[in-house]
């Protein structure tokens, strides 16, 4: 039976989905001063919970307090906010919905505002001009390790504090993606060199999870299909990564692309096979890729990034090389957008990025109205590109002014 958007789904794990949409993870920074949950938090995901997805998948939680995607990052790394953590959880398994704590370390992508000395497998630094991104310093093996059961310890409280699953952040060029990379990891240890020893931090994470949480607990990855740099973490390198992952029990792999230095992940990619629906693919940014890794697996795959109609999500799903569509940027200012698009089969979620001018503040923009949902207020679909980035400059300057004066 072909499966559509309102089709159940059960994961290897045992638990069931209740339905084919998920909010794709998205950078919140409601954290406090701290890196703690927060009501905001709460406010924004119950609203998202109730909008009728299956799956909310948070934004980057991080794992060190001293290496973070933005200021207002969530960390679990000994600062308390245990109970924070807990209401965060129910506000966004409410209505049935599976939450999934995103788990993730920036590495070299850490701002310098941050800091200005960040970590990465190898002392290479991005190739940004006038970089935010300061010149990262190597990790010791013992710090890799160090690393590993951090991922371990967070996803064990998220577990302990009502969180329904979590994803490893093994994409976009932060730490584990880092270390896949053969252009950002040249170690010659056992965590660099050949693809088995660049793959070690991601398997021994998932192993390691896996080990803590036990065999009814949902594990996500997500993960590049390719970083679309020569020479860097290919396609080929993503098939045999994901083999190693269905070997490992990952529950659920998430298909994306791209870094900072080659931002697929926001602009879109397509893959050199071809897609045999046109509507998907004038839709959905990585399903070329989908195609190849589904005939490499057996595992769920998520595929986020471009869909918007429910014609081309219907299509996808009954074709077999995705199980789950992801949905980002339309949640930031319809949360009710997963059931608009069950209720009706010629809907389609509002594509708001194509009325921003100019583009490139589609971050602020989209940001902003995050915040404005988690503070209670109404979305501000009119808000100017110029005034987006503008109020979202000011908003990072005061979270990230707020984190210099905390004491680690």
């Amino acid at each position: 039976m072909a499966a559509d958007i309102s089709s159940m789904i059960t994961l290897p794990c045992g638990v069931t989905v209740k339905n084919r949409i998920a909010k794709a993870p998205m950078t919140e920074g409601l954290a406090d001063s701290m890196n703690r949950a927060t009501e905001r938090h709460v406010t924004l995901y119950r609203k998202w919970a109730e909008g009728g997805a299956g799956i909310l998948v948070t934004g980057n939680v991080q794992v060190d307090r001293r290496f973070l995607e933005r200021p207002g990052n969530v960390v679990i790394d000994k600062n308390g906010g245990l109970e924070e953590l807990r209401a965060f959880a129910a506000a966004g398994t409410v209505n049935n919905t599976l939450l999934f704590m995103q788990i993730g370390h920036a590495g070299r992508q850490t701002p310098r505002r941050v800091n200005p000395r960040p970590v990465a497998p190898s002392e290479i630094s991005m190739t940004l001009p006038d970089s935010m991104f300061a010149a990262p310093r190597a990790l010791t093996s013992d710090e890799v390790e160090d690393v590993v059961k951090r991922f371990i310890h967070v996803a064990t409280v998220a577990k302990e504090t009502g969180f329904s699953g979590v994803q490893i952040h093994a994409a976009h060029g932060y730490l584990i993606s880092e270390f896949l990379s053969p252009l950002a990891n040249q170690r010659e240890d056992k965590w660099g060199g050949s693809l088995e020893n660049r793959a070690r931090l991601l398997r021994e994470v998932v192993q390691g999870i896996r080990s803590a949480v036990g065999k009814g607990y949902p594990i996500s990855v997500k993960l590049n299909s390719s970083d679309f740099q020569k020479g860097g973490f290919s396609h080929e390198d993503c098939l045999q990564v994901v083999k190693w992952l269905e070997e490992d029990t990952v529950d659920l792999l998430e298909i994306s692309g791209g870094n900072y230095e080659n931002p697929a992940m926001m602009v879109g990619a397509r893959g050199a096979d071809e897609i045999r629906s046109t509507t998907v693919a004038r839709e959905a940014y990585f399903m070329g890729y989908a195609k190849n890794i589904r005939n490499a697996t057996s595992i769920p795959l998520m595929v986020t990034g471009g869909f918007r109609s429910r014609n081309a999500m219907d299509v996808a799903l009954e074709e077999g090389d995705v199980d789950i569509i992801g949905i980002g940027r339309p949640l930031c200012v319809d949360t009710d957008a997963p059931n608009q698009l069950l209720s009706d089969a010629d809907s389609a979620a509002i594509a708001y990025e194509q009325q921003i001018k100019p583009p490139k503040a589609g971050l602020g923009w989209f940001c902003l109205n995050i915040i404005r949902i988690a503070d209670g207020l109404e979305p501000d679909r009119n808000m100017t590109g110029d005034a987006a980035m503008a109020a979202y400059l000011e908003n990072e300057e005061k979270t990230a002014s707020a984190l210099e004066r905390r004491v680690i």
